[in-house]
């Protein structure tokens, strides 16, 4: 049985990537795609962790050669999932988790339909103000264009089977968790143990119970 594919998206500051992290950590049998991009690193960010960091002239022909399950612009730069990672996760029967954006989101369910949608929705404008503000990573400018953008952003949650409303974080993790399992649980992704579990209620056993086998 081939792995989940996961999307979790979210305005900038929407807290998607710690809520990831923390559910990583607990969950068995799920990998995080690490996405390409061409901004430049912020903070105690990681080459090969947290992003892949290539230069627009890479990005460009890695876009030649096919790599990208989807790729985009958000916010003056460039964004890529790499589909050769996310295949060969799923066909090993592993969880995937792809941290996007919304039009990333869009994409990604055009080649994978029966992909597992999920929005994380900031409680309030002013609480992602004060997120993205804490941060201080960016210059004024981007700060106001993420702001901006993030309105856009948000009025796509309907796009989403699921949403998760990052209010208070224990519970943020829990929701997420809880979502993944779910998923897993469900009669179609089951069907290999159903029928092992089905195939053991025959008449055959029923025969030998009766004759005291």
């Amino acid at each position: 049985m081939k792995g989940n594919l996961i999307i979790v998206s979210s305005p900038s500051g929407g807290g998607k990537g710690t809520l990831i992290k923390e559910v990583l950590k607990v969950l068995p049998n799920i990998g995080y795609s690490i996405s390409f991009t061409t901004r430049e690193i912020r903070g105690r960010e990681e080459n090969g962790r947290d992003y892949f960091f290539v230069g627009k002239a890479q990005f460009e022909e890695l876009i030649k050669k096919g790599e990208f399950l989807e790729f985009a612009e958000v916010h003056g730069n460039f964004y890529g999932t790499s589909m050769s990672f996310v295949k060969a996760e799923i066909d090993s029967g592993r969880d995937v988790v792809l941290e996007i954006d919304v039009q990333g989101a869009d994409s990604v369910r055009k080649t994978f339909p029966e992909a597992v949608s999920i929005f994380i929705l900031p409680p309030s404008f002013e609480v992602l103000r004060k997120r993205l503000t804490a941060r201080a990573t960016e210059k004024k400018a981007d700060l106001n264009l993420r702001l901006i953008n993030s309105f856009r952003e948000v009025e796509r949650f309907e796009e989403f089977e699921y949403i998760v409303i990052n209010n208070e974080v224990t519970k943020a993790i829990i929701d997420l968790k809880t979502i993944i399992l779910a998923e897993r649980l469900k009669r179609i992704r089951q069907s290999g143990s159903i029928k092992a579990i089905l195939d053991s209620f025959n008449a055959s056993s029923v025969e030998k119970y009766i004759a005291g086998d």
